[in-house]
């Protein structure tokens, strides 16, 4: 199918939105829009960062969600308590492949679920004197920890456990860190403010421990910050800086330590892969310690390239001969895969939902393989992140922010793309619509997708769902329903 007008996509997104009440059908329209390529603020065209509707189906997390399991659970040295039921750290657990070096139980802690398992009677007494006695077991139990944090769950703001206190005293008892974090679920409209609660607390609970304490600098010190591991995303973007001649001193959260967290004071220069979730702490990192921050992106070889070359900008001609020496050593090696993998992948089109930084980040990734990506949008983005997509986004595409499962599902049956990225809640209903479909949060269990390495990863997993005989196979269940009734009435 050809790509819509811009009259047809407006038209598309009206009968869309016919479905809802008055009320509702006004409140959604703000957040489903055109692409157009000449504006220069998003907010002149969509909204975003407001809370979903009540009644229809968000795929948003909760601020517990972007706390611990994006910001703090990935630190692997430190204990993350989920303070509360057991249900949250249970979910919460090894979920998003943020993988790292270390002996699970030992040194390292990032799968395993630890949880002051609430009670009916910690509702009613509270759960301070439990949340303090679960410390000091850990510490018995698992002694090579460097330090706890206490992700609170709904009930805990509710009945008011005083967990600052608890910090206070526990660290003082073990002599570690022990950094308090109030990311109750019900806190924000999504996990976005999860995030940025938690970058307060390591603002306010870590970044100060670095105060008095010697640290040895080069020039190249470099803090990679917001990339989580996904699928060893973080290492296969790590080698490409320190092959340039940078030196990678702190990496977090994914495969990150607490020690170097309280180094990133001391770097030349704060480089931020997911700029939603750690945008936050890199602000204060400038304000306080006066440290240059920048966003770059390294899916696909012309993103790498242009992170790549943009990172060296901000150093000497040591760095900048470095970049361009890692450019070409990869040049050969990425035009293979592209010629293998272009003719099969060249016109067909993509529709991605997700969260984070990949709803822009990626389109670059699919237009080196000939790809276009002909809507997106995010679950928790804010206008900043409209701001930056716009531009990467052809015109007459769609846009839709926090997007429900009945439009989202209406919008691939009318585009009709030949591949949609979304995450797990949405997997499964376009797989069993016959709709070619990658699991865009974590790979879809492979990856790296980050870097050189990773972009031949990519590539041969697009080919591999894309081209897959499968889905001319498949036909979605209330279809073939459908198919049953008309045949029985023409029988």
């Amino acid at each position: 199918m050809s790509a819509l007008t811009r009259e047809e996509t407006e038209a598309l997104i009206q009968e869309v939105l016919e479905v809802y009440p008055e009320k509702a059908k006004k409140d959604r329209a703000k957040h489903l829009a055109v692409n157009d390529q000449s504006i220069e603020q998003s907010k002149k065209c969509i909204t975003s960062n407001r809370k979903s509707l009540p009644g229809v189906m968000t795929i948003r997390g909760c601020a517990y969600a972007g706390s611990k399991g994006v910001v703090w659970g990935p630190i692997k040295d430190m204990i993350h308590i989920s303070h509360g039921p057991v249900g949250c750290g249970q979910y919460s657990r090894a979920g998003r492949r943020n993988y790292y070096v270390g002996t699970t139980g030992v040194n390292s802690f990032g799968t395993m679920n630890f949880t002051s398992d609430f009670q009916e009677k910690d509702i009613v007494f509270g759960g301070d004197k439990k949340l303090a006695k679960v410390m000091l077991e850990i510490e018995g139990l698992f002694p090579l920890n460097k330090g706890i944090s206490i992700q609170s769950e709904c009930p805990i703001g509710l009945i008011g456990d005083d967990i600052e206190a608890v910090a206070k005293k526990t660290a003082a008892e073990t002599g570690k860190p022990v950094v308090p974090v109030r990311c109750e679920g019900f806190r924000g409209v999504s996990q976005s403010l999860g995030h940025h609660i938690a970058n307060d607390a390591i603002r306010d609970w870590v970044l100060p421990r670095s105060e008095g304490k010697a640290h040895v600098s080069t020039p190249y010190d470099v803090a990679v910050i917001g990339d989580y591991n996904i699928g060893g995303d973080a290492w296969s973007s790590r080698i490409l800086l320190e092959e340039m001649g940078l030196r990678v001193v702190s990496q977090w959260s994914g495969d990150g330590t607490i020690s170097e967290m309280e180094k990133t004071p001391f770097v030349k220069m704060n480089l931020i892969h997911c700029y939603r979730s750690m945008n936050y702490i890199a602000r204060h990192m400038e304000e306080k310690y006066s440290i240059p921050w920048m966003e770059y992106n390294f899916f696909g070889p012309t993103k790498v390239a242009e992170s790549l070359r943009a990172i060296a900008a901000h150093f000497d001609d040591t760095i900048k001969e470095g970049a361009e020496r890692v450019i070409a050593k990869y040049q050969a090696m990425m035009d293979e895969i592209i010629a293998k993998y272009k003719p099969r992948l060249e016109g067909k089109r993509v529709m991605l939902y997700v969260g984070g930084l990949r709803p822009r980040h990626v389109i670059g990734a699919y237009e080196d393989l000939g790809m276009e990506v002909v809507g997106t949008g995010y679950e928790f983005g804010h206008n900043d992140d409209y701001d930056r997509t716009i531009k990467d986004m052809g015109n007459a595409t769609l846009i839709y922010d926090d997007v429900t499962g009945f439009e989202f599902e209406e919008f691939v049956k009318r585009v009709k793309p030949d591949l949609v990225g979304s995450g797990i809640k949405e997997k499964f209903i376009f797989q069993k619509m016959g709709v070619p479909f990658r699991q865009m949060h974590s790979w879809d269990y492979s990856g790296p997708y980050h870097g050189y390495d990773g972009f031949a990863i990519f590539a041969r997993d697009m080919d591999m769902t894309l081209n897959n005989p499968c889905w001319s196979k498949m036909q979605a269940p209330w279809l073939k329903k459908v198919e049953a009734v008309e045949e029985k009435a023409a029988a």
